[in-house]
């Protein structure tokens, strides 16, 4: 008799031809036997449960199957049978999944001994959704966390808020860590590279890194080499995209029919034979008679694509462990030309060179072969008068198609016309070596460098949407390097004596930022294939910029850990910054933070509560920061400015528009957080709900200077924002049976942002409003449209029926800008929601996942492209006439065009709240 994995091997497998298995199943840590746990032989459709003495019999298709015993609140355990007849199986309370590890800054903790805020995900939830970006794939999977890609080219971006939008002026997105190295470039990182991604988000956790961590922090770990045979892992999908639901503009007859209503306005048109007084050519009433129609927009939009082809090479020994990945990723976008490849190669090696004394390299090379479209060819294509055809009689594409003011988008999809290339390779390499001395004790270095190498080379023709009213073509080309170095020494110290544990954690860090980059552009090339690569041959306008960005960041952490009984933690925290981009008394800034947590369950009072399988209270309080001034902005730059003297040019120094404040310091932000940890059911449910609230002071504002200062403006730490919110997250086992298993995961996010202070009040101008989110849209309430038989109203604020009409907020009888607008929305939502299923019958698995997000405002290009005087194309609306007395739209009018048009940017505020199926797979 032996024990192996919490299996009790009873009798050896004496009769090969024997395929009958018996034995019982019991809880590992009271021997009691589960009744109805599921025995079943991998790969087939046998399965046997346990009866009320935990006990079963299974017939085996070999002597050497391999079997997998499951329960609900129970982790699964797998068990390759070596010849027995009888088995005894132990299996171990889902609640143990309380010592996992996880992740956080500078070191790990398991999840029972957690005192903050943090969320994990691991590789198998990032690879659920396909996609460029591992930080994509997390949309609405962790609470707290809010993700937008930025627009649907090619390649990209994502921007990314932990709890919401604390700065004005400085950025908003967390600070990203890659195997313990500063990396903001986290498209590059292969999602199948990834072993585990950590979000933390109160100031307990993220004060550890100080200046950087005021947004959050995002923690990636990518994989290891593991002990064993080599193990190789391929996969790859293909997929196609399409625009849905692209907004049309009007067609022939109903951009003939607005032009009419225009002109009718103003007594000019009253029925078609009045046509000739409103379409001035025989191309344009030629056109109209043979109802032609053109859909501008179909003849650039066409079906994008994505593909990825990934491998990875796992393996080792007792003291090498190799892990080796390469990853082919292709998109196209929905736009001709518009493309990004990204080739990405990682290695990770660690070897032991003896007991106590380890060395390691994580390294991975990202390169990109990219050509960008602009979206702004499809402002034009919604603008072109749809009554006229792209081609001349010979064929050709007609520059202004039937003599009208815009300019044939389809000349920019000619072949080489418009060119916006970038060659981008990065590297991130890290070193660390790591010496155990004594037992408890880790004495651990790691040295990282990014560098990254790209070259943006532009071409646009002299047919092009941007040049067509310039002279000639634009070639440009920039090269940009970058150089990040990071050497950072970590010391920790575990130890334990009788009912107290302590940890212990040391840092010391150096950061070192360079950036140059030169540039050279000029004017009409000769030769339009050569693009940009001959600037020289550019006769006009040949200019060349260089710019070289400078800064280090050094710091010192202390963070300690105490448990007393594993039920009682405390946690302390503290880290001190100096930056070079301060001046020397504001160079030092220290961010502390403490929390406190109780493990409630493991209370003797708890014993008489069996239905909750988990419970613990956390508490936390820190302050971090924002490293938010760029280099340099302490000082004031000069330019030359050329000037007339004498009839003669010269030129002279002057100060650049904003000036340098030698005041500058962090941004600082206050964190409270009181969370709690459940489980029921043996953890048929469990979750953790957070509450916090985070205030930001010495907040970054650009300050506008009076004329008599010689700057315009002034960067200072004068404002505040607030953040407060409720995170829910649920993980519930629906069913559980023998073939079939439904799990979900839900989380819920609802976050308060505000602005509490500026120094002025209101900045209208830049529509930031105290009591309002940042991105908040300060506007005139659009009430409806003023009717027939609002005349005299209409008329005693000076309107007429037709026109928009807004809301009068102080009831003086007159619109006014400073009395009679107000927030009319945000582009932050009050709230988000995410519903993650896992199926799984049999062999075979699917995931579902739905998102919402709700309560959040966006500007509509396309609801706001109306333009009354019908110069132009533009949507198709309902627009008020004398007989159709809608509250949609204002009535045409030949007379004024949009930007003269009252209220017409209220056209534009739409509800953005969705629901959505995220991914099926």
């Amino acid at each position: 008799t032996r024990l192996e994995n919490n299996v009790v091997v009873i009798s050896p497998f004496s009769n090969q031809q024997q395929v009958k298995l018996t034995g019982t199943v019991t809880d590992v840590s009271n021997n009691e036997p589960i009744v109805g746990a599921i025995v079943s032989v991998e790969g087939t459709t046998i399965g046997v449960q346990t009866d009320v003495n935990g006990r079963f019999t299974i017939n085996l298709p070999k002597s050497n199957a391999v079997i997998k015993v499951t329960f609900l609140g129970y982790l699964p355990q797998v068990i390759t049978l070596k010849g027995q007849t009888r088995i005894d199986i132990k299996l171990t309370s889902e609640v143990k999944r309380l010592e996992e590890v996880v992740v956080v800054g500078y070191g790990t903790v398991r999840k029972k001994d957690l005192t903050g805020t943090v969320s994990s995900i691991k590789t198998e939830e990032l690879v659920k959704t396909p996609s460029s970006n591992a930080i994509e794939a997390v949309e609405g999977k962790v609470s707290g966390v809010d993700i937008i890609k930025t627009s649907g080219s090619a390649g990209a971006g994502i921007n990314i808020t932990v709890r919401g939008n604390r700065s004005i002026n400085a950025g908003n997105n967390p600070l990203y860590i890659v195997d313990g190295i500063q990396y903001t470039n986290i498209q590059d990182v292969n999602p199948s590279d990834i072993a585990s991604m950590e979000v933390l988000k109160d100031a307990s956790t993220t004060a550890i890194y100080g200046s950087r961590g005021a947004n959050g922090v995002v923690i990636i770990t990518t994989k290891k080499g593991a002990e064993g045979k080599v193990k190789v892992t391929a996969g790859s999908y293909y997929g196609v995209s399409e625009v849905a639901g692209y907004p049309v503009p009007m067609n022939g007859s109903q951009f003939a029919d607005l032009k009419r209503q225009a002109y009718r306005t103003n007594g000019i048109w009253n029925s078609t034979a009045d046509d000739p007084k409103v379409f001035t050519s025989a191309a344009e009433i030629a056109a109209i008679n043979n109802n032609t129609s053109t859909y501008w927009p179909g003849l650039l939009l066409h079906k994008g694509s994505q593909q990825d082809y990934v491998v990875g090479v796992s393996g080792g020994t007792d003291k090498t462990k190799v892990y080796f990945s390469f990853d082919y990723y292709k998109e196209e976008g929905v736009l001709n030309n518009d493309y990004s490849n990204r080739y990405t190669l990682r290695l990770n090696i660690d070897q032991s060179i003896f007991n106590t004394f380890k060395v390691g390299l994580e390294s991975q090379l990202a390169y990109y072969d990219q050509n960008l479209r602009s979206d702004a060819i499809l402002t034009v294509a919604n603008k072109v008068i749809p009554y006229f055809t792209p081609y001349n009689t010979d064929g050709t594409l007609a520059k202004y198609p039937g003599n009208a003011n815009q300019l044939n988008p389809l000349l920019e999809e000619l072949p080489g016309a418009y060119v916006n290339q970038n060659n981008i390779t990065r590297l991130l390499s890290t070193a660390y070596a790591e010496w155990k001395p004594l037992k408890g004790l880790v004495i651990r270095s790691n040295f990282g460098v990014v560098n990254s190498s790209t070259r943006n080379g532009h071409f646009e023709d002299a047919n092009t949407i941007t040049r067509a009213l310039s002279t000639g073509s634009l070639s440009s080309i920039t090269n940009t390097t970058q150089a990040d170095l990071t050497w950072e020494n970590i010391i920790t110290y575990e130890t334990k004596f009788d009912n107290h544990s302590l940890s212990l954690t040391g840092v010391t860090s150096y950061l070192s930022n360079r950036t140059d980059n030169s540039s050279a552009s000029g004017t009409g090339q000769l030769l339009a294939n050569q693009s940009f690569y001959a600037l020289q041959n550019n006769p006009s306008n040949l200019s060349i910029s260089s710019n070289y960005v400078g800064s280090n960041l050094q710091s010192g952490a202390l963070r300690i850990n105490y448990a007393f009984k594993d039920k009682y933690l405390f946690s302390f925290t503290g880290r001190e910054d100096g930056a070079s981009v301060l001046s020397p008394k504001n160079r030092w800034q220290f961010f502390p933070s403490a929390a406190v947590a109780w493990r409630v369950i493991d209370e003797q009072f708890m014993k008489d509560i069996p239905v909750i399988s988990d419970f613990k209270v956390r508490a936390s309080i820190g302050r971090a920061g924002n490293s938010a001034v760029k280099p340099y902005q302490t000082q004031s730059g000069l330019m030359l400015i050329p000037f007339a003297w004498n009839d003669q040019t010269a030129l002279a120094y002057g100060l650049l528009p904003q000036i340098g404040n030698k005041d500058l310091k962090w941004e600082l932000t206050t964190t409270k957080n009181l969370g709690f940890d459940f489980g029921v059911l043996k953890n048929r449910i469990s979750g953790s709900i957070d509450i916090y609230d985070s205030k930001t002071k010495d907040l970054l504002y650009l300050q506008q200077l009076p004329p008599t200062s010689g700057g315009l403006s002034i960067l200072n730490n004068i404002g505040k924002t607030r953040n407060s919110g409720l995170e829910i997250a649920l993980r519930t086992v629906n069913f559980q049976t023998r073939n079939f298993s439904w799990i979900s995961n839900i989380t819920y996010t609802r976050n308060k942002e505000r602005i509490e202070y500026l120094p002025n009040g209101n900045d209208v101008a830049n529509n930031l409003i105290i009591g309002s989110p940042v991105n908040s849209f300060y506007d005139y309430k659009k009430i409806g449209i003023w009717q027939t038989a609002d005349l005299t109203d209409a008329t005693s604020y000076g309107y007429k029926p037709g026109d928009i009409r807004v809301l009068d907020i102080n009831k003086d009888g007159k619109i006014t800008a400073v009395d009679d607008r107000m927030v009319v929305g945000s582009a932050v939502p009050l709230y988000s929601v995410g519903f993650n299923n896992d199926f799984k019958f049999k062999n075979f698995d699917l995931n579902v996942f739905v998102f919402a997000r709700v309560g959040q405002t966006f500007v509509s290009t396309y609801a706001n492209k109306f333009e009354p005087n019908a110069i132009e194309n533009g949507a198709v609306v309902d627009y008020w006439t004398p007989e159709n007395p809608t509250n949609a739209y204002p009535r045409p009018d030949s007379k004024i065009s949009r930007a003269a048009l009252p209220f017409a940017t209220t056209l534009g505020y739409k509800d953005g709240s969705f629901l959505k199926i995220r991914n099926i797979t």
